[in-house]
């Protein structure tokens, strides 16, 4: 199945434009005319054009959230899907989702299965979402999987939140030092100077090196700010190719403190997004490739891919994850008693719960040390500015002759 954009005058005689799955144009084409539709122009929509078109950028989590939990009320309520899709997007606040619901309406319309349809969006969407639609259609327990997706969703925003929260103080310590460090360069030094060479006297040496730098920075400015912006660019450049992202996650795993948060997260993030799946139905190669591209870590994510190949050569899951040693023995333990007594998700949940407190405490340690490192560092800038102003001001002062 493939997707196609349409443009075609509806019965009502306003024009509509959209996308449908379907196997051809033509079918697409007969699909719409039994529906009324008088068809103008049917083109097969490539992922860029998707991706342009529909999903400039992703649907809102919280959103999401609110969407499959509405959804799983409805479904179990006996609410038909259209006049559901049609409540939900009255109501959304995001722009984004009711587009994708707008055309998910048209898609069902015209025939097409809800998975399919939501399909059709995939970009805009989390990797999993479709997937996890998909095999709960086909088992028929699409209210109580709609259900799951909407507590998913809500954890991995509170998880978000939790770690935005515990960063806002360190960052914004950091963007005052930075101010000041600018203000006192700009502005103060330069009238210092002015003042010190007045009296034509010898300045000590941390004078010389601050009013240097002061120096430095005026006359070089345009060329230090070209040079921050070249760099920022470069780095948001190697970031979009395979190698850049490889680089920076092997890099931020690598680091002391910071690489604990980062490997608890990818492990939790990863748990719980292959629980959500294997409970939904999903086959678990499927699974375990969706899941490891949730986890957003590129380190993990090829170590996983090499373990999914060996689970389809038949080494089952839990051997070849242990083979990447990027998992500790306690999680690939519990993988392999949940292979062996068939509660594989049931494990993996409690995996994700473990983890997912083991976060918070080390995303409390990591503040606790961010914090006084921070504010020494800013105490140093300042208490160096500090000497060197009050040394230079008692050195003229003794330097000068009184008459």
């Amino acid at each position: 199945m493939a997707t196609f954009k349409y443009v075609a005058l509806g019965p009502d005689g306003k024009r509509a434009i959209g996308v449908l799955t379907g196997s051809s144009v033509g079918g697409v084409t007969d699909s719409l005319t039994r529906q009324g539709y008088q068809v103008q122009s049917v083109k097969a929509a490539g992922r860029d054009l998707l991706r342009l078109e529909l999903t400039a950028a992703k649907v809102d989590l919280v959103e999401l959230s609110n969407f499959s939990r509405q959804m799983a009320a409805f479904i179990k309520a006996g609410v038909p899907l259209l006049d559901a899709l049609e409540i939900i997007r009255a109501e959304t606040k995001d722009k984004k989702l009711g587009k994708v619901l707008g055309d998910v309406m048209d898609s069902l319309r015209f025939g097409a299965s809800f998975a399919a349809a939501m399909a059709a969006h995939t970009t805009a969407l989390p990797p999993f979402y479709v997937s996890v639609l998909r095999s709960a259609e086909a088992t028929g327990e699409l209210d109580v999987v709609m259900a799951q997706l909407g507590r998913y969703i809500e954890r991995d925003v509170e998880g978000r939140r939790t770690i935005r929260s515990a960063l806002t103080y360190p960052s914004l310590v950091m963007v005052l030092a930075v101010a000041v460090v600018l203000v006192l360069v700009i502005f103060v030094l330069p009238r210092f100077k002015l003042f010190f060479a007045s009296f034509n006297a010898e300045l000590p040496l941390p004078t010389r090196i601050l009013l240097g730098f002061t120096d430095f920075v005026t006359a070089w400015y345009p060329v230090i700010l070209g040079g921050l912006l070249a760099l920022v660019v470069a780095l948001v450049a190697a970031l979009q190719t395979d190698q850049g992202r490889m680089l920076r996650d092997r890099s931020l795993l690598a680091m002391p403190v910071v690489g604990d948060v980062v490997r608890y997260m990818v492990i939790e993030r990863f748990c719980r997004i292959l629980t959500s799946m294997i409970k939904a139905g999903v086959p678990i190669p499927e699974a375990l490739g969706l899941a490891s591209a949730g986890a957003n870590n590129r380190v993990y994510e090829r170590a996983i891919g090499t373990a999914r190949k060996e689970m389809l050569e038949g080494g089952g899951i839990s051997r070849p994850i242990a083979r990447t040693k990027l998992f500790p023995g306690a999680v690939t333990q519990m993988m392999r008693v949940g292979e062996e007594t068939g509660t594989l998700d049931d494990q993996l949940a409690n995996v994700s719960e473990f983890y997912e407190k083991e976060l918070q405490h080390k995303l409390k340690r990591l503040t606790s040390l961010f914090e006084p490192a921070v504010v020494i560092m800013v105490g140093a800038v300042v208490g160096f500015v500090a000497v060197a102003l009050l040394s230079a001001i008692y050195g003229v002062y003794n330097q000068v002759e009184v008459p």
